[in-house]
């Protein structure tokens, strides 16, 4: 039976405990980012450490039955903005940079999180438009309360975005999460103030600004995963899982 939107306080509470489990082999994912390394090396250590603590790799296998996708990181170098698969050949290099999506199904709920990394010292540019999606998220965490809608959230990204001199991704979106891998709403990194989904007590979404130093438009690749963007400028992405309270919003990955 399809569930809806809204989570019981122990679900959310299930979904936190999931999520600082994840938040925690992210780190120590993110902690081994170094020139020379392999893309597939940060996904096996990922994956095991899910493994380990009794969780499943949510996106392992996830999409069509003709092409899943293959691992449990997606692993996103310089113009990859999403859904890059890691395998041996891809050797990070220094002046890269690096997304690192993971989420992860733990007691029957799911958790969704992401993080930009760079490889050894990196452009002014780079730092620049990482620092700038890491604001947009945290700004947008801040705007997911009770009675706010998901234009509230994109708009805040999209402007926050646009003042630094980037643009954010319009064929993207951020998503309800908990009972599966992607629920409803969606949750735009644009939008205008009072428009969209009206957000209430109980949902659980991922916040997830994807914002590029060229333009918005995306190409993909030929293993029906990987997008980049069109024109070969660099990308960032980070992601929280986030619940809507009375108070507010509260973090759980």
């Amino acid at each position: 039976m399809k569930r809806g939107l809204i989570k019981t306080e122990n679900e959310i509470n299930t979904i936190a405990e999931g999520g600082k489990l994840l938040r925690d082999i992210l780190a120590q994912t993110a902690a081994l980012v170094k020139p020379g390394i392999s893309t597939a090396y940060l996904n096996d250590f990922a994956e095991k450490k899910i493994y380990e603590i009794g969780g499943r790799p949510s996106f392992k296998n996830y999409g069509p039955k003709k092409n899943p996708f293959p691992a449990g990181l997606c692993t996103s170098v310089n113009d990859v903005v999403v859904h890059g698969i890691p395998n041996e050949e891809t050797i990070l290099k220094v002046g890269d940079i690096v997304g690192l999506d993971i989420g992860m199904e733990y007691k029957e709920l799911y958790t969704d999180h992401a993080i930009t990394v760079a490889v050894g010292e990196v452009t002014p540019q780079a730092k620049k438009l990482m620092e700038v999606t890491q604001k947009c998220l945290n700004l947008a965490i801040k705007e997911a309360a009770p009675g706010k809608k998901t234009g509230d959230i994109g708009y805040i990204i999209q402007k926050t975005a646009e003042d630094a001199g980037f643009s954010v991704i319009r064929d993207l979106v951020g998503h309800g999460v908990g009972y599966d891998v992607h629920e409803e709403p969606a949750v735009p990194c644009y939008g205008k103030k009072n428009t969209g989904d009206v957000l209430k007590p109980g949902m659980v979404i991922a916040i997830e600004p994807m914002l590029t130093s060229g333009e918005y438009f995306l190409t993909s690749d030929p293993d029906g995963w990987t997008l980049r963007t069109a024109d070969g400028s660099l990308a960032a992405h980070f992601e929280h899982t986030v619940a809507i309270t009375d108070k507010g919003s509260r973090i759980l990955t």
